[in-house]
Formats: C-alpha cells, sequence, structure tokens
C-alpha cells in the first residue's frame, strides 16, 4: 500500500468584493486570498479495496460523496480513466468547519494533489486547478496556496508578491453560516462600501504591511455581521489587543486579526479562547504547493 500525507492548509479573505450576478446564478467576485498555516492533515492511502473510503475525526462530517474530498477522489480517477482503484481518505480536521476558511476546500485540494503524485499522472498545477473548478470555487486557490487575486467566479487566479510575515488570530463563534443565504441577501441590497482591491495590490506589490491591514474589506461581513452581532464584538477585542488589521474571512462567521506583533496575538487568543473556544494562533503561509 502506497500512502501520502498532504498538510491541507487553511484560507484567509484580505479583501472580497462581489461585483454582480451572473446569468448562471453565480456572483462575479475580486478578492485578495491568503494561506495560512492553520491545517488539516489528509492521509490518502491506495489500497487493494476497488472502493473509496473516507474516515475523519469529526463524527458528524459526511463520509461518502456528500464530503467534497470523496467527490475530488471520485473526479480524479473519473478523468484519468482509473477503474478498481482502491484509496482510503482520513482527515483529521484542525480547521474550524463551516468557517469561511475553505476547510472542505483545502481537503479536495489536497486529494487532488495527493492523488496525483501516488499515482504519477504528472498533472501540472494549471490542470490540477482547472479540475478542482469542477469542484469549488475556492478549489484552484487552495490547489496552487500562497497569496492570490482571485477573480471571476473565483476561479482566474493571478500570483502576487508575499505578504510579510504576521501572526493570524483566528476567532469562530459557536455558529455556521450558509454561503447561499448571505450572498441572496447581499443581491437584495446595495453595496454601500468596497475594498479598494486596487490600492491593496499596491500595498502588496510594495510589502506595505500597515498600509494593507488599513484596506482589509469584506462586503460579505455587512450582511453577516448585521445578522450576529458576534462579528463586531470580536473584531473589537481583537482591535483593543493592538491588532493591526481585522476582517471577517468569506461569508463568515470566522473573524481574524493580523498582528505584527505576537505577544499582542497571544494575549489576543488567550482572551478570545475564554469566550470562543475555536479560537486559534497562527502564522500567514507563503508556501506554494509543490506538484
Amino acid at each position: 500500500m502506497k500512502t501520502i500525507k498532504i498538510y491541507a492548509r487553511a484560507k484567509i479573505n484580505l479583501t472580497l468584493d462581489v461585483l454582480g450576478k451572473r446569468e448562471d446564478s453565480y456572483h462575479e467576485v475580486a478578492m485578495i486570498m491568503q494561506t495560512i498555516k492553520l491545517a488539516d492533515i489528509v492521509d490518502i492511502t491506495l489500497n487493494n479495496s476497488k472502493k473509496i473510503t473516507l474516515t475523519t475525526n469529526l463524527t458528524y462530517l459526511p463520509t461518502n460523496n456528500k464530503n467534497i474530498a470523496y467527490k475530488a477522489c471520485e473526479l480524479f480517477l473519473e478523468e484519468m480513466g482509473i477503474k478498481n482503484q482502491g484509496v482510503h481518505i482520513n482527515i483529521f480536521k484542525k480547521i474550524p468547519v463551516s468557517a469561511g476558511l475553505a476547510g472542505g476546500s483545502t481537503n479536495a485540494a489536497a486529494v487532488l494533489i495527493g492523488l496525483n503524485k501516488l499515482l504519477r499522472t504528472k498533472l501540472s498545477m494549471s490542470k490540477l486547478m482547472s479540475m478542482g473548478t469542477k469542484l469549488g470555487a475556492d478549489v484552484p486557490f487552495c490547489v496552487h496556496g500562497g497569496t492570490m487575486l482571485a477573480t471571476g467566479i473565483g476561479e482566474k487566479l493571478e500570483r502576487l508578491r508575499f505578504i510579510p510575515k504576521c501572526k493570524v488570530v483566528l476567532c469562530k463563534p459557536p455558529f455556521s453560516i450558509s454561503t447561499a443565504s448571505v450572498y441572496k441577501e447581499l443581491d437584495s441590497i446595495k453595496i454601500q462600501n468596497r475594498p479598494d482591491t486596487k490600492q491593496a495590490l499596491q500595498c502588496i506589490k510594495s510589502s506595505d504591511f500597515y498600509g494593507l491591514t488599513k484596506r482589509m474589506y469584506n462586503v460579505l461581513e455587512d450582511v453577516t455581521a448585521k445578522n450576529h452581532k458576534e462579528i463586531n464584538e470580536i473584531k473589537k477585542t481583537l482591535i483593543e489587543f493592538n491588532a493591526n488589521g481585522v476582517l471577517m474571512s468569506g461569508s463568515g462567521p470566522t473573524v481574524f486579526g493580523l498582528f505584527d506583533n505576537e505577544k499582542n496575538a497571544l494575549n489576543a487568543t488567550t482572551f478570545l479562547r475564554k469566550t470562543y473556544k475555536d479560537t486559534h494562533i497562527t502564522d500567514v503561509s507563503n508556501y506554494i504547493n509543490q506538484i
């Protein structure tokens, strides 16, 4: 049996703008995405069972084709014309679930990367990213990793200069958010404020960390925060502990703070964890996946 271990890293959104709704019901977006070091561990094993099996440390997660990692395995084998290959996937979840951190998408990306190596199919990064588009809008980014500008529905990706190293404090309140419902509510209102994506990109280009943190903005936060007061409460706490920039990631509900001072980040983590057990401290990750 052949086994490979992949660290499936989470992502945060440094900016997120929704430019409009398309005829196919998807939304045009412009967002700057950043990989962080918080990661699930995905072990993939080839065996002689002639079927796909999946296990995880969280009993409430699906272990059939309702799990996007399982779907990724099905898709890869189908596209490669590989039949009767037994595959076992074990996912040790560390990334909060349904949190706006691409936890499912990064697991799917890990399966594509891992199978490409185990089965020696030698697919390129771009081919794997294209395959990932069929699974979800965040999967292509998770296949690549690093710092990227995502446009279209999230599948058009441009690699950016890495942002300066910093600590990331993540805090997920004890509820989940339906991404579809957030977008539906966003469609019914006029967006009042938008991120200055152009200036944020210029800050990244010039390694201006403080300029970037001042330009972080997420239009979906306006919807989620209106319905859940915890979002602004967590943001306020992070600011009180001298976070350089705070934002909700994706459709939420996770809020993160970027810190240039590790002690401040540790103090914020300790304080928030008293109320929100799903609080984590990590780093930005400039790691690009090796294909």
